[in-house]
């Protein structure tokens, strides 16, 4: 046996969702033969899902791009990364000249959440770009949550989440836990935390259009009509006034706008709204009754309730229940998580808090106030198409495939096919990339280290953990950091043959003397850093971080090294309450009603005469398809077709659908085709589709999603629609029509 095929063992985060779970991988040489849950890991405790699993396949995939791609004529020609970077210079230098800084956009897709040598570069990149046309998935996903973060408690990253481990109720409202491991909830193991929770005498209540896999482990579940979250929460929350049952507790004394938000919503009782949500106005009094007599309680609401028109609205409402009942910020309730490194909410604010502002500036074409800076992903389309100062005319995107998730795809699809370049940072030739004029692949998970950034400030404990590279690449390929700087000097005219090392040591001292005070700046400038780009700006926040070693002043405090050698990480601890420490706003105390949405419960309460759409469609979370390009990976693409739309049977009977056959969806003038699941999974009236399918374009380089590559149901969704505070598309709840094909 040679020393090559000698079996190793390896650790590793896993980067494909936000349980994060910690992996276990047996290699030969650069062969991965095995993946397990890694059972020492602090956080994860050997829990694993199927896409942990498919690492392996992500490493071996023959689709997956390792060099450049650079566009000669229809095709692509295979280059050196210094000819790539020279062609993006070549692009994008002229385009920057000639039409200014709005002409470049930037679209950010959520796998960079998940990669830190992309996502610590990404401030630098737009200020770089000096571009108002920033557009991320942020919009079609999580805004409306980030958006009343901000506006209560001054940060859009304290975002509270179920104390799962100590509560005594949870109540579910559009999300899917035990698909997902929690969004903007990182939960490994969700099933069994809810089976825990219900052998301690807790209960789990669901409230879903579909009988998802998280209803099936709830005690109770009810059928919820889709988009009418807002009208459910408003109820409970006029019922938990109205029957006296209002008790904020410990919370009062950091509350503002309490009698305001009290006043606006105490209209929409229970019997009032109770016809929009297809729930009886008992059933609504009775939750609101058993969550106000809970010890320990919390409301949690995720997709379903931001991809809807009334997202912010819903989004606030889940907070206010928890407010009402006092089971924000204690323990079994709705907690703050106090993660190690990069969270806001652990640091001062230099010069005091400023009140969080959106509509700063607002898109060229549709107005759409900007929130985080950015503009909402489903404006992108019309302004690549619409002349005039400011158009789009060439677009970066990073980690991202908007052809298949952003609505109005084909839209999309021209827009982008228009551009005069289009710069992509993306490991597969996809929908999106396929219209690239260069494309700079990223490495596999083994070939990149890993430190996650904001999933530790959702997680249901504190933990901080550290993977470094198992495999460094065999072509030389750079590290994403490495792009990014070279992205970075191209957009300040330094030009594509910078030094990185050197840039990158420059933008580093700038991050700092920015951040810190000028003596603390200066100290820590001279002492010798044996990290470079990601890695060293993780060390420093993990060092100036709330459990942080202080660069010395700490000896027992958590360093990047420190981390390293623990490779099973380190457990910081259960959830504690944080307020009123991690309040940010001005007033140091909760904002509870908010001017803009107590405005908008005027549209809530017109929204309440509309009758409900025949048949509405909506999506749905599956454990084996998380983002559009795992569906190349043969372990998650294996097993039935999961590309199927799910129909009541009574709905099958009235519109003439056979289990098997074809259907076509007709939303306005767009239409799909898909394959009919007959099931009482859903209520009638509502169909279901699971997102990011459609693997069908020509020029795209997937083969195992092309031989089953589905419907894309955002083909079928209207670009316009939106949240109008957020600015998040409506993807939930849309009215289609029916016909057997």
């Amino acid at each position: 046996m040679t020393i090559a095929s000698v079996p190793e063992k390896a650790t590793r985060i896993c980067p494909l969702c936000e349980a994060c779970c910690g992996l276990e991988l047996t290699l030969t040489g650069d062969e991965v033969v095995a993946v397990r849950g890694h059972a020492a890991d602090v956080f994860s405790h050997g829990y694993i899902c199927p896409k942990g699993v498919a690492v392996r396949d992500l490493h071996h995939d023959p689709d997956r791009l390792r060099t450049p791609l650079v566009r000669r004529g229809s095709g692509f020609e295979a280059v050196s990364w210094d000819e790539a970077y020279a062609e993006v210079e070549r692009l994008i230098a002229p385009v920057l000249a000639a039409h200014g800084r709005d002409a470049v956009g930037l679209y950010l897709g959520n796998p960079v959440a998940h990669k830190y040598g992309l996502l610590l570069y990404v401030p630098a990149l737009v200020r770089a770009l000096g571009t108002a046309n920033v557009f991320s998935a942020s919009t079609l996903d999580q805004m409306p949550k980030q958006l009343v973060a901000g506006l209560l408690f001054g940060s859009p990253m304290s975002i509270p989440v179920p104390d799962i481990d100590r509560t005594d109720l949870l109540l579910v409202l559009g999300a899917n836990p035990a698909a997902s491991n929690g969004s903007l909830w990182t939960v490994p193991d969700f099933r069994g935390r809810a089976r825990a929770l219900k052998r301690r005498g807790g209960r789990l209540v669901v409230l879903d259009p579909r009988r998802t896999e998280t209803a099936e482990l709830a005690d109770e579940h009810h059928f919820l009509r889709p988009g009418s979250d807002v009208f459910l929460l408003l109820g409970m929350a006029a019922a938990l006034i109205e029957e006296g049952l209002v008790r904020p507790g410990a919370l009062a004394q950091h509350l503002a706008g309490l009698d305001e938000a009290v006043a606006a919503v105490r209209e929409f009782t229970p019997e009032r709204i109770a016809p929009a949500t297809a729930l009886p106005a008992a059933t609504i009094r009775r939750l609101a009754r058993e969550l106000a007599a809970a010890p320990r309680a919390a409301v949690y609401g995720r997709i379903g309730t931001c991809t809807q028109e009334f997202g912010t609205l819903a989004s606030w409402l889940v907070e206010l229940l928890n407010v009402l009942t006092g089971n924000l910020d204690r323990p079994g309730g709705a907690m703050f998580p106090k993660a190690a490194a990069f969270a806001t909410n652990t640091q001062p604010v230099r010069g005091g808090p400023r009140p969080f502002v959106t509509g700063r500036r607002r898109s060229r074409v549709s107005q759409a106030p900007e929130v985080l800076g950015e503009i909402p992903a489903t404006c992108m389309a019309e302004e690549i198409e619409t002349p005039g100062p400011g158009q789009v005319r060439a677009m970066i995107v990073i980690a991202g495939n908007p052809v298949l998730s952003v609505p109005n795809g084909a839209r999309i699809d021209r827009a982008f096919a228009s551009l005069d370049a289009l710069i992509s940072l993306d490991i597969y030739l996809n929908e999106t990339s396929r219209h690239a004029s260069v494309i700079l692949p990223g490495g596999s998970p083994l070939e990149e280290s890993h430190f996650d950034v904001p999933f530790p400030q959702f997680a249901y404990r504190n933990a901080a953990r550290y993977s470094p590279v198992i495999r460094p690449s065999r072509t030389g390929q750079p590290a994403e950091w490495q792009s990014m700087v070279r992205l970075i000097a191209i957009a300040q005219g330094r030009g594509a043959n910078v030094d990185v090392g050197e840039l990158d040591d420059a933008m580093f001292a700038e991050q700092v003397r920015r951040n810190l005070s000028p003596e603390l700046a200066a100290q820590l400038l001279k002492l010798p850093n044996p990290w470079r780009g990601s890695e060293r700006l993780a060390d420093l926040a993990l060092r100036l971080g709330p459990y942080g070693d202080r660069f010395g002043q700490v000896p027992d405090g958590l360093s990047l090294a420190k981390l390293a050698a623990h490779p099973e990480g380190i457990d910081l601890g259960a959830l504690a309450p944080r307020i009123p420490e991690l309040l940010r706003t001005p007033s140091g105390k909760i904002e509870l009603a908010p001017t803009s949405i107590l405005a908008d419960l005027a549209r809530a309460a017109a929204a309440l005469e509309s009758p409900p759409a025949d048949v509405v469609v909506i999506g749905r979370r599956q454990l084996a398809s998380n983002n559009s390009w795992m569906h190349n990976l043969p372990t998650l693409a294996k097993g039935p077709e999961r590309c199927t739309l799910l129909v009541h049977p009574s709905d099958a009977a009235r519109f003439g659908l056979s289990d098997g056959g074809r259907v076509r969806l007709t939303a306005d003038t767009r239409s799909i085709e898909a394959s009919v699941d007959v099931t009482d999974e859903v209520m009638p009236g509502v169909v279901s589709l699971p997102h990011g399918w459609g693997h069908d374009l020509a020029g795209v380089a997937l083969s195992v999603a092309a031989r089953r590559p589905g419907s894309n149901l955002n083909a079928l969704l209207d670009d316009r629609r939106r949240d109008p505070l957020s600015g998040n598309a409506v993807l939930s709840g849309v009215a289609v029509a029916l016909e057997p094909c």
